[in-house]
């Protein structure tokens, strides 16, 4: 903290110690700078990047297919891969495909989806309801 000064002296006293001069906040009142070694700051700052990158987990979007007449043995298998999913954060995308004559039993489709909704209320919430997409119902689980 060296205080107010002009531009030509702060330059000055940066070049007598063999560093740079750093624009830290350009639009203060006066800008603030600083005296600092520009490589090793531009180094420091990639570091604090690439660090921050490793921390972000990227959110997966993954797919389980059903069907609408699904046996119940099926339907624990998915229930179980489903919960493993929203638990390791991911979003879970229920695809329930009919085929056929099915398309004139869409309320049985309906039933399945109500039925895994209510069976993952604890871990999570439902982002887009069920909603026909061509020949399939289609409904996105979070994580809460």
């Amino acid at each position: 903290m060296i205080g107010v000064m002009s531009a030509r002296d702060a330059m000055q006293r940066a070049f007598q110690v063999g560093l740079d001069l750093l624009e830290i906040s350009p639009n203060a009142e006066p800008p603030v700078v600083k005296i600092l070694d520009f490589g090793k700051f531009k180094y420091e700052q990639q570091k604090k990047k690439n660090e921050a990158k490793k921390r972000q987990k990227v959110v997966e979007i993954k797919e389980v297919k059903v069907r609408p007449n699904i046996d119940e043995n099926d339907y624990q298998v998915k229930l179980r891969a489903m919960k493993s999913f929203i638990g390791e954060g991911d979003k879970v995308k229920v695809t329930l495909r009919f085929r056929g004559r099915e398309m004139a039993h869409q309320d049985i489709g309906v039933r399945v989806l109500e039925r895994i909704r209510g069976d993952m209320d604890e871990e999570s919430k439902v982002e887009q309801m069920p909603k026909m997409e061509n020949r399939q119902m289609v409904m996105v689980l979070t994580p809460r």
